[in-house]
C-alpha cells in the first residue's frame, strides 16, 4: 500500500553558489515536511566548496542532491535523502494556508485515500506525468528560458 507521504520532493536550483546555498536548502526543507523525502536537484557541476555544506546539511536535515542531467537516466544521486514519516501538523497546517491552486490537489488526495490504493481515481486537470524524452525536452526548453547549460 502506497501511503500520502512516499512521493519525494524536489527543489530545482538552476545555480549552485555558496552565497544561496543555505536560502535553497532552507526552502527544500520547508517545502519537503509533508514528503517522505526531499531533494535539491541542480544542473551545474558543484564546487567543492558548495558540495561540503551540503554534505554537511544532509546529515543535519537530511535533504539530497541529484545531478540532473539531459539524459534522464544519466542523473546521479550526489546525496541520498534520509526517509522520515510524515509529520501531521506540519501537513495540516499546509493544507490550510495553501493557495485556492492547491485545494483541489488536495481534494483528490482525500478521494485517493477513502478509496484506497487498489483503485486509481480520475486526476483531471493536472499535468500528466511525463516520460523520460518528455521530460528531456520539457528541461532542455526551460533550460534555453533561464540561459543555463545543461550537460
Amino acid at each position: 500500500m502506497k501511503f500520502l507521504n512516499e512521493d519525494p520532493n524536489f527543489k530545482l536550483l538552476c545555480k549552485t553558489i555558496f552565497s544561496n546555498l543555505k536560502e535553497s536548502y532552507f526552502q527544500a526543507v520547508s517545502n519537503s515536511t509533508w514528503a517522505n523525502e526531499g531533494y535539491l536537484v541542480v544542473f551545474e557541476e558543484i564546487e567543492d566548496e558548495v558540495l561540503g555544506e551540503l554534505r554537511r546539511l544532509n546529515q543535519s536535515f537530511g535533504i539530497g542532491v541529484i545531478k540532473l542531467e539531459s539524459e534522464i537516466s544519466n542523473s546521479k544521486i550526489l546525496l541520498p535523502a534520509k526517509e522520515r514519516e510524515i509529520d501531521i501538523p506540519t501537513l495540516n497546517m499546509l493544507v490550510e494556508q495553501s493557495s485556492e491552486d492547491f485545494k483541489p490537489f488536495m481534494e483528490k488526495i482525500n478521494d485517493q485515500l477513502e478509496v484506497g490504493f487498489n483503485k486509481q481515481i480520475a486526476m483531471n486537470g493536472f499535468d500528466p506525468v511525463l516520460d523520460d524524452e518528455a521530460m528531456r525536452k520539457h528541461i532542455e526548453k526551460h533550460i534555453k528560458k533561464k540561459g543555463t547549460k545543461a550537460e
